[in-house]
């Protein structure tokens, strides 16, 4: 039986990763879809197979006119997620409104949904878990995610096919090299030590000491692996975080990237208190522009994802983090 998919945000960071998991399943009737101004991000799809490529601005007419036949699944990754975009009219016509759309085509079609929503749903939270009292958005980046979150709570008790919301945390991994300065911190931190010798990581600040800002850190493999859980169990709706359920400290990210890169040149691993003495981490004062505004501890209640019954293993920040500046040691010396 032929399975047709469609990827929104298919050149983007997420995207792209989810059709290369459905390639490796040897899934390749995959249209994808995306809006290609930043021509850079076509690297993202030239290793990868789909059967055919639309532009966003072209994709809703023809999908609702049913030009693209029997659709299976839509993973909706594309939306504008800069958390600093001020213009909300842009922001929900591009985030709130094409998710509308795709979730009336959905019901209508018995198409499946599974879509990227956001942890900045939580925003000024320090709790993390899928309800209503701890949905707290800072900024109309969170509130276009949060109100379509809301939409397909509403319609859940009368939805005949699946539609899944996954709330990511930090995610990191390969295909995000496109992004700038909304690229990963792992990201951040290879190159700084490759062009400098040292990663920088913010100073105390609030209750946290120098480098002990904690985040929840999910490698994108570990994304991918869970969306395609949920694509192989349809029977499971609803909004889900998608973090590992563990905070770790920036230091873990800093220190994970300086001992990888010192295990490809043949050296030893460094405790974090060398790594300080020897320069290779230096912590720079708190930036007066984020007080008030920086999250200092995220971690994702996982329990409503397990309640489901998955059980994709995550990545520590060792493990997740070592895998991925390998690969990007890799590519940097063959370039």
């Amino acid at each position: 039986m032929s399975c047709r998919i469609v990827v929104t945000g298919a050149a983007g960071f997420i995207g792209s990763n989810i059709i290369h998991g459905l390639n490796q399943r040897g899934l390749t009737d995959i249209i994808a879809v995306d809006n290609l101004t930043n021509g850079s991000k076509v690297l993202n799809l030239a290793d990868l197979t789909v059967s055919d490529y639309l532009d966003k601005d072209d994709f809703y007419d023809a999908l609702l006119a049913g030009h693209l036949g029997d659709i299976d699944t839509i993973f909706h990754e594309g939306a504008c997620s800069s958390t600093v975009e001020q213009n909300g009219r842009y922001m929900m016509a591009n985030n709130f409104e094409t998710s509308k759309k795709l979730l009336a085509y959905c019901q209508q079609t018995g198409t499946r949904l599974l879509y990227a929503s956001s942890a900045a749903v939580y925003g000024a939270s320090t709790v993390f878990s899928e309800q209503p009292q701890h949905e707290k958005p800072l900024n109309v980046y969170a509130y276009s995610k949060l109100l379509f979150d809301q939409m397909v709570r509403r319609a859940l008790p009368g939805l005949t096919t699946q539609v899944a919301g996954f709330r990511y945390f930090n995610v990191y991994g390969p295909r995000e090299q496109h992004k700038g300065r909304m690229a990963s911190v792992a990201f951040h931190n290879f190159n700084q030590f490759m062009a400098d010798g040292c990663v920088q990581l913010f100073g105390e600040y609030a209750q946290c000491s120098a480098g002990e800002q904690k985040r929840d850190f999910i490698s994108v493999h570990d994304l991918v692996a869970t969306k395609l859980w949920f694509f192989d169990h349809p029977d499971h709706s609803g909004v889900f975080n998608l973090g590992t359920g563990h905070a770790e400290p920036f230091n873990n990210i800093a220190g994970a990237v300086v001992n990888t890169i010192r295990e490809q040149q043949g050296l030893a691993a460094l405790s974090l208190v060398q790594m300080v003495e020897q320069k290779l981490v230096n912590y720079i004062p708190f930036p007066d522009m984020l007080r008030g505004k920086y999250q200092c501890y995220t971690q994702a209640d996982m329990q409503l994802l397990r309640a489901t019954g998955c059980d994709v293993v995550f990545s520590s920040v060792a493990q997740g983090v070592g895998a991925y500046v390998r690969s990007l040691y890799a590519h940097h010396k063959n370039t």
